[in-house]
């Protein structure tokens, strides 16, 4: 089994050039933590960023991984150069259709 976490960003105007240099620097400490990115697309003409993210197990399987990833040093480290960019964002699981 495998969880989907699909995550969208509004990005404060004229910031999403800033997101997306920061991005990568997130997801090798995702990986770290048995996270896979699904995907990750930008759309510059209204300023957002949607992606997702996979874990092994079931939702809590997930909460607890990413609850780690987030008391982890390494993702302290990498918020240290976070843009603060986001202005709303939509966060949920996803369950595939087709």
């Amino acid at each position: 089994m495998e969880t989907v976490q699909l995550r969208r960003y509004v990005v404060e105007p004229g910031r999403l050039p800033d997101f997306l240099a920061w991005f990568p620097a997130l997801v090798p400490v995702r990986e770290q933590f048995g996270f896979r990115i699904v995907f990750a697309l930008a759309d510059a003409e209204h300023e957002t960023f949607t992606w997702a993210v996979a874990h092994d197990g079931d939702e809590d399987t997930f909460r607890t991984a990413e609850a780690a990833c987030a008391a982890s040093p390494e993702r302290a480290r990498v918020f240290e150069d976070y843009p603060a960019c986001v202005a709303a964002s939509e966060i949920g699981f996803a369950t595939p259709v087709v």
